[in-house]
């Protein structure tokens, strides 16, 4: 079910991303669009929550206050999405196909295949990709991150600083910048940030992914623990490759 509220005391984006933020705290709300320019909260729920119990939730974000819009009145039943899931997930799936696809031709150029090679090539082209589309609307990104990440719940910056960290991860990988510390900082930033993936996934909230920004409206789900799986079994692997050369 959907219901629709006044939310006063909001005065920018800032206090729209905190008002989410803790609205989605709620275990029986799957999803919570907030509005500054109405100001409105179009809040779905598996079951009715009273207005009091949001209220509370609220004056964690701030100074805000919560009523029912039109009385209460206004309540509406979820649309049943028809939306295919490649169609829903075609953007992530054509970048990732690029990605390996591009990676793969440079070890067929090479003429011989090199795993540790190949895994540096491809995650240079993961975090340099991905970090462009979370940097093409940053602020969308960073309000969007703070919903379910367990840093940027607490520190809405750190959506700010986490894109410049996957474009700084790019760049290192793809000079070859000490590939022990990188692949190091890679696993223990991609192991933190699968928490909050991971927390939102076995909710079943219906949040955005916000692994492609703010650019595509991409639903978080098990697609997304693949994505940072991925990166931090490579990660983890190369770790333990050097750290046996190095023997």
């Amino acid at each position: 079910m959907t219901h629709t509220y006044n939310i006063s005391g909001m005065t920018c984006n800032g206090c729209v991303a905190k008002a989410k933020s803790e609205l989605l705290k709620l275990g029986d709300i799957t999803e919570a669009d907030v509005q500054l320019t109405s100001p409105q909260a179009t809040i779905t729920m598996q079951k009715h929550i009273p207005v009091q119990e949001l209220q509370n939730a609220l004056r964690k974000a701030g100074n805000y206050t919560i009523t029912e819009a039109d009385g209460g009145m206004h309540h509406t039943e979820a649309i049943e999405d028809k939306t295919s899931w490649f169609a829903t997930y075609k953007p992530i799936l054509l970048i990732c196909a690029y990605i390996t696809g591009a990676t793969l031709l440079i070890e067929a150029v090479r003429g011989r295949f090199d795993v540790h090679t190949w895994m540096a090539n491809f995650m240079a082209g993961f975090f340099l990709v991905f970090s462009f589309f979370k940097l093409l609307d940053l602020k969308g990104f960073a309000e969007n991150y703070s919903t379910y990440d367990i840093i940027a719940k607490r520190w809405q910056g750190w959506g700010y600083v986490y894109a410049f960290v996957e474009l700084a991860l790019g760049i290192a990988y793809l000079s070859r910048f000490d590939l022990l510390v990188t692949n190091a900082i890679t696993f223990f930033v991609m192991s933190v940030s699968i928490i909050g993936v991971m927390q939102s996934v076995m909710s079943k909230r219906k949040i955005r992914c916000a692994c492609l920004g703010a650019v595509f409206n991409l639903p978080m789900s098990t697609v997304a623990i693949i994505e940072d799986g991925l990166m931090i079994a490579m990660s983890l692997l190369t770790v333990l490759s050097l750290n046996n050369t190095h023997l």
